[in-house]
């Protein structure tokens, strides 16, 4: 018998007995569960339009905008002023705040309150009440609802990003851009539906920002974040190997692409049918990318109001990026500003930091709305956890009882405060505003019940928000 006839009957015997044996066992459990292990099976076919159809709620929102300002930014210099903590200066925290909390490094220490570094000024018809370092986002400030009363779960800034990014403090669940990009899939068919742009504070405070925050986790590897990167090929391997033709690499990428069918039709791997639509996807970003990244069509005004000198890496260089892509179709965009871990001299260091994200995020707001999309752009700007109260020398630790972002556009409340910390700044106590309530509300307003998008991974239904209760914020809702 021939070897290629020998490969066949191989082949078939092994695809038929994995099939079978898959296809009877789910078949089987689904007429246990109600037909709930089926979902994984159908998935793959609705990748590239997403599983949720139809929506469960008319969506305010296209897209998302996520400005990560990671080291932890301090709300006691940003969005939350708190005279009374200026009265209380160098004297002793009260200890029925801190008494068996959980504090960073200044754990077993004397705690002493440290004033406000700045001063707060009302801003716009609505009054908003923004940190003097911000004086561009306080000219924005009637398009800003800002929320004071967030808390997170983890003290550490890596946990604390990978609980931000997928409601979870261990890694390897999908981040939250994957978790959209899986139920509404993408309208760019040239870009990735996820994108990451990441940049560095002048000052440094480089904190490490790991791949796994923008991994698809257990969802298939097609939504996973694509991180671009200012310096050389934008993406990697994205440039045509020299003396190569598109002509000839179409060729390559249909040859490749036939061998993966044969293999899919043997083994039906989705892991599979995502090469195929990545090979596809990366022939196309090969004109998609560097024309985005060129922005010699953008006229001189526009780079004076974000403040940057072209595609340099800067953060106001990744926000007009983001603008772009947005543009473009892509559905979730997420720009990471490492520069605000401030445990000493956070007077001029958060001042310098202030002054790199400043002018570029409203320029990035006015941007949206003169084009009409800052109604269907949801923009949210935070870190992944606060600052505390108490000095650190001439800084502030680690905070996670009370802390603040903000939000625009994207049918969100224009021109409101919402929730509060203590008079101290230390709790929330005034609405409190979970991690996993900000995941649910941010599904809503794109049209997705939270408690309905999940994926089944080892017989458990997963979802972005997890399994604690998790409520919307519909008083900030318009």
């Amino acid at each position: 018998m021939h070897l290629d006839k020998i490969l066949s009957l191989r082949h078939t015997r092994r695809a038929f007995l994995q099939g079978s044996a898959g296809g009877l066992g789910s078949a089987a459990l689904a007429s246990l569960l109600g037909g709930g292990s089926l979902r994984a099976a159908e998935q793959p076919a609705l990748a590239s339009r997403g599983v949720v159809q139809p929506l469960h709620y008319p969506p305010k929102a296209k897209r998302v905008i996520w400005l990560c300002q990671a080291g932890g930014m301090s709300h006691l210099e940003s969005f939350d002023h708190k005279p009374k903590l200026a009265e209380l200066n160098g004297q002793p925290m009260p200890e029925s705040y801190t008494q068996g909390q959980p504090i960073a490094q200044l754990q077993g220490k004397k705690l002493t309150c440290f004033a406000p570094q700045h001063g707060f000024q009302k801003h716009g018809d609505s009054g908003q009440e923004i940190c003097d370092i911000f004086p561009h986002l306080g000219r924005v400030a009637d398009e800003l609802c800002i929320v004071r009363s967030l808390h997170t779960e983890a003290i550490n800034h890596d946990p604390a990003h990978t609980f931000m990014n997928t409601g979870a403090l261990i890694s390897g669940r999908p981040a939250m851009g994957s978790w959209l990009t899986y139920g509404l899939g993408n309208e760019a068919d040239d870009l990735p539906g996820f994108v990451v742009l990441t940049s560095l504070g002048k000052a440094g405070q480089a904190q490490p920002i790991a791949a796994r925050q923008w991994h698809s986790g257990f969802l298939p590897s097609r939504y996973q974040g694509v991180e671009f990167h200012s310096a050389g090929d934008p993406v990697l391997y994205v440039s045509r190997p020299q003396g190569i033709s598109a002509g000839r690499q179409r060729d390559v990428v249909e040859a490749v692409n036939a061998l993966n069918r044969m293999q899919d039709q043997l083994v039906d791997d989705p892991e599979i049918s995502t090469r195929i639509s990545q090979y596809e996807l990366a022939f196309k970003m090969q004109t998609s990318v560097p024309e985005l990244m060129d922005i010699a069509d953008e006229p001189q005004s526009m780079l004076d109001a974000y403040g940057c000198q072209g595609a340099d890496g800067t953060y106001a260089s990744n926000c007009l990026l983001a603008r772009r892509l947005a543009e473009r179709g892509v559905r979730f965009i997420q720009l990471y500003h490492r520069g605000w871990d401030h445990h000493g001299n956070i007077k001029s260091s958060v001042e310098r930091t202030a002054a790199e994200v400043d002018q570029a995020t409203a320029a990035l707001i006015q941007d949206l709305k003169q084009r009409d999309m800052l109604k269907d752009t949801l923009l949210v700007f935070g870190g992944e956890f606060g600052r505390t109260p108490m000095a650190q020398g001439t800084g502030r630790d680690h905070h996670i009882k009370g802390f603040s972002m903000f939000l625009a556009g994207g049918g969100v409340k224009p021109g409101v405060t919402y929730g509060a910390t203590d008079e101290l700044g230390y709790n929330a106590v005034e609405n409190v505003v979970s991690v996993h309530d900000l995941h649910a509300t941010m599904l809503h307003q794109l049209g997705v019940d939270h408690e309905r998008l999940t994926f089944q991974f080892q017989g458990l239904d997963f979802k972005l928000t997890g399994v604690e209760e998790a409520h919307i914020l519909h008083d900030i809702l318009a």
